[in-house]
């Protein structure tokens, strides 16, 4: 597993932790401000996710099809790094 592949994966687990902990503070009806609190720190951490596995991707999908001559797979890659650049917003 790569040091990105890694760093993917710590980010994620935190992640599932910390929703776990939502959860619980919703079903005991903690004070909303920390909820929410928490709550951002969850979306930092999946942004976090999905920055890395971006990263990844370039690095070695990407770079690997946009050395090749195959221009379809090219024009492939190049859309689906804009598909999901425009569902990250």
């Amino acid at each position: 597993m790569s040091q990105n592949q890694q760093k993917t994966l710590i980010a994620l687990k935190k992640s599932r932790s910390l929703l776990d902990k939502i959860i619980a503070m919703v079903e005991n009806g903690d004070y909303c401000i920390d909820i929410m609190q928490q709550n951002l720190a969850a979306i930092g951490l999946l942004k976090s996710a999905h920055q890395s596995l971006l990263d990844g991707h370039l690095h070695s999908c990407f770079k690997n099809a946009m050395s090749t001559n195959n221009e379809k797979r090219k024009i492939q890659m190049i859309d689906e790094i804009l598909k999901v650049s425009k569902l990250a917003k």
